[in-house]
């Protein structure tokens, strides 16, 4: 499955689960609820996946995670803000460029339609 194919299933569990819960909960709540749901379509799910960092050619565990890996292809990160910050798409691009990644989703579960809470990263 391609990257494209893999957001498409991505975004659908997504909505399911916002349309379930609504907003207002807490973002590990969101992560396992589409963590459970993608999973349960059959696609590979990896949580809190430790992204080290190369230095001086030394490889170091900075504390950096990514919340959800999808089928080793799609990177997605998952918020429960009020407002949606540059610096959220920023650091999911140093992800992406970090893992070799060409696609990465940004999700915040804080709006009323999670459609305006969908933003699309590519690397």
């Amino acid at each position: 499955m391609d990257e494209d194919a893999i957001s498409r299933q991505i975004v659908d569990s997504a909505i399911k689960v916002h349309t379930a819960l609504g907003c207002g909960l807490l973002e590990s709540v969101y992560e396992t609820c589409l963590a459970h749901e993608l999973t349960a379509r059959g696609l590979g799910v990896r949580k809190q996946v430790v992204m080290p960092i190369q230095y001086e050619g030394v490889t170091l565990d900075a504390g950096y995670r990514l919340d959800l890996l999808i089928c080793e292809k799609v990177v997605v990160e998952i918020k429960a803000v009020e407002r949606m910050l540059p610096l959220y798409a920023a650091q999911l691009l140093t992800y992406l460029k970090l893992g070799g990644y060409k696609l990465g989703l940004l999700l915040n579960f804080n709006t009323v339609h999670l459609r305006d809470g969908i933003r699309r990263v590519a690397n």
